[in-house]
C-alpha cells in the first residue's frame, strides 16, 4: 500500500519548466539572452566576454564566491585568448574537441545538451562557456567552497575511537567514507532533491553485500519526494519512513565516519546530503539504537557490561517515574516497611498527589534541558546544572515536591543521557509521560499494559522491510552474541540477518 501511494504521488508530479525546454542556438546573443532570462537579474552571476584566438566571440558565466577565480583566469580564459588557433574549416564538433583536448587544461570539462542542465550546474558553482557559432554548452568544474574543518562530532562523543566527523560538504563526507573503505565495490550514486533548492545527495552502498532490492527501494522512495526545499536529512527521514505515527526512528542518523563504515559492511544503505553533517543509514533494528561504535574498540567484557548498562538505562528512562507513581499511589504494600515510612515522611506536607508531583518535576527538567540546548554552550551547561540544583532544592524547601521525587527525576535524566542516539533518548522521554499517565490511572497494571502495547507496536514495525525487533522477534538466538552483550570478535563470524544481505559471512571460516 505504501509503495502504491508513493507511485501515485510520483505520477502526479508535473514539471512545468520541462514542458517548453529552451533550444540551443549557434547565435551567441540569443544564447546569452536565454541564460539571462533564466537566471534573472542576479548581480552575483558574472559574465565575462572575450574572443577565442582573437576571432571567435565567447561568453563565460560563473557565480561569484562559488568558484576558483584564479583557476578560471589561468586555465580557461588565458589559454583560449592566447593559445587557441582558429581554423575556419573546423566543424563544430572538431572545434569543441580541439578546445577540450589541446587548449583548456581543466581536468573536469564536459558538454551539456540543454540549457536547464547547464544553468543548474552554473548555480552549483561550475563555470559555463558559450561560444558563437557553436550549438554546444561547455561546463568546467571550478567549485570551491568555504567549509568547516573536519572536527570531532559533538552529538556522538566517545572515549575511544577516531575523532573526525562529517561536515556540511557532500564531497568531503564521501571522501571520508572512501578513505576508510578502499573497496572497489563501494558504490556512490549522486542525485538532487528539491525543486528550488536542487540539493545534492548521494546514495552509498557496498555492492556484493547490500541487497539490490533494498537499494532500489531507497532510490524509489527518494525519487518520490516532491518539495521545494531540502535543507537537512531530517526532512528526508520523515518522507521515507514507513510509519509516520511511530515515535521510534526507522532511520538512524550519525556524524561519525567509522559508524558509517560499520553500517555499510552490515548491508545498510547510506544517504549523504549536501549542507548537513548528519547522514542517514537504513534499515535499522531496535538493537541498533542502543549500540555504539565504541563497543567494537574495547574488550568484549567491557563492551558487554556497558551495553547491558544501556538497556537498563533505557528501562529506567521510560518506566522509573511511572513505577514511583504506582508504588506511592496504589501499591504501598509492595514497598519495604522502612522505606515506605521514609517516603511517607518526606511526602508529609506535599500538597499534590504523586502523579502531579512527578509530572511537574519532569516537565520542569525538560524545560531546563531544552533551554540549555538553545542557549550558548557555556551558559547552557551552567543553566542546566545550576537551574536543576536551585529549582530542585527550592521545590523541596517549599514543600511542593518530596526529596525522593527529586532523586527519581535526577536518576531518570541521567539514564536518558546514557542512550547513544539523541533522537532515541527523546523517544524514551516521550514514552515516559505516557507511562506516568497509565500508572496514575491503573497502577502497575497500567504500566504492564503500556509495556505490552509498546512491544506490540515494535513487533509490527518495519524499517525498509526489515523486522524492527530482530533478533528478538523473529527469534534468532545465534545473533544474541552481538545483541545485549558483545561477544568476542573471533566468534562474530556472521553478519546480522536484518537487513538481508548477499554475503552473510564477515570473513571466510
Amino acid at each position: 500500500m505504501y509503495r502504491r501511494l508513493l507511485r501515485k504521488l510520483n505520477e502526479q508530479k508535473v514539471r512545468k519548466d520541462d514542458e517548453f525546454p529552451i533550444r540551443l542556438s549557434k547565435d551567441l546573443g540569443s544564447m546569452v539572452d536565454s541564460i539571462h532570462n533564466v537566471v534573472g537579474e542576479s548581480d552575483d552571476i558574472i559574465q565575462r566576454d572575450f574572443k577565442i584566438g582573437s576571432k571567435v566571440k565567447a561568453s563565460l558565466f560563473f557565480v561569484d564566491g562559488l568558484v576558483f577565480d584564479s583557476g578560471i583566469e589561468d586555465r580557461i580564459i588565458r589559454p583560449l585568448i592566447y593559445f587557441a588557433k582558429i581554423d575556419e574549416e573546423r566543424t563544430t564538433k572538431q572545434f569543441v574537441d580541439y578546445l577540450l583536448t589541446e587548449v583548456i587544461t581543466f581536468i573536469e570539462a564536459k558538454e551539456v545538451p540543454t540549457i536547464d542542465e547547464a544553468i543548474l550546474a552554473l548555480l552549483s558553482g561550475e563555470t559555463l562557456l558559450v561560444i558563437d557559432g557553436v550549438d554546444k554548452l561547455l561546463l568546467f568544474e571550478t567549485r570551491q567552497f568555504n567549509q568547516r574543518g573536519i572536527e570531532e562530532p559533538e552529538s556522538e562523543v566517545i572515549v575511544r575511537g577516531p575523532r573526525d566527523g562529517f561536515n556540511e560538504v557532500l564531497h568531503t563526507n564521501v571522501m571520508l567514507i572512501r578513505r576508510r573503505l578502499r573497496d572497489p565495490n563501494l558504490t556512490v550514486q549522486f542525485g538532487q532533491l528539491g525543486r528550488r533548492s536542487k540539493t545534492d545527495f548521494a546514495i552509498v552502498y557496498l555492492k556484493g553485500i547490500t541487497n539490490q532490492d533494498l537499494v532500489e527501494e531507497v532510490r524509489y522512495r527518494l525519487s518520490c519526494i516532491d518539495l521545494d526545499l531540502l535543507s537537512e536529512t531530517g526532512v528526508i527521514e520523515q518522507y521515507i519512513e514507513e510509519n509516520v505515527l511511530s515515535p521510534f526512528p526507522q532511520v538512524l542518523r550519525t556524524e561519525r565516519p567509522d559508524k558509517t563504515i560499520h553500517a555499510l559492511t552490515n548491508g545498510k544503505v547510506i544517504i549523504v546530503v549536501d549542507g548537513t553533517p548528519f547522514i542517514l543509514m537504513a534499515p535499522i533494528t531496535f538493537s541498533d539504537l542502543l549500540k555504539s561504535t565504541e563497543d567494537n574498540y574495547d574488550r568484549w567484557q567491557i563492551s558487554s557490561f556497558i551495553r547491558l548498562l544501556r538497556y537498563f538505562a533505557a528501562f529506567m528512562a521510560v518506566f522509573l517515574p511511572g513505577l514511583y507513581i504506582a508504588m506511592v499511589s496504589y501499591h504501598q504494600g509492595m514497598i519495604p516497611t522502612v522505606f515506605a515510612l521514609s517516603i511517607a515522611g518526606t511526602r508529609e506536607g506535599v500538597p499534590f498527589p504523586g502523579f502531579v508531583e512527578a509530572f511537574l518535576m519532569e516537565l520542569t527538567f525538560e524545560l531546563l534541558r531544552e533551554a540549555g540546548i538553545r542557549l550558548p554552550r557555556a551558559i547552557g551547561q551552567t543553566i542546566g546544572i545550576v537551574g536543576g540544583l536551585v529549582i530542585g532544592d527550592a521545590a523541596v524547601r517549599a514543600g511542593i515536591v518530596s526529596p525522593v521525587m527529586v532523586i527519581i527525576v535526577a536518576i531518570t535524566a541521567i539514564a536518558s543521557f546514557a542512550i547513544p542516539a539523541y533522537n532515541v533518548s527523546i523517544t524514551f522521554r516521550l514514552l515516559r509521560f505516557g507511562v506516568m499517565v497509565a500508572a496514575a490511572m491503573f497502577g502497575l497494571f497500567g504500566i504492564v499494559i503500556v509495556y505490552i502495547l509498546i512491544n506490540i507496536h515494535l513487533v509490527g514495525l518495519r524499517s525498509f522491510g526489515s523486522y524492527y525487533t530482530s533478533p528478538f522477534a523473529p527469534y534468532k538466538f545465534e545473533e544474541w552474541l552481538d545483541l545485549m552483550i558483545r561477544g568476542p570478535l573471533v566468534l562474530l563470524k556472521n553478519r546480522p540477518s536484518e537487513p538481508r544481505m548477499l554475503d552473510e559471512k564477515r570473513k571466510d571460516v
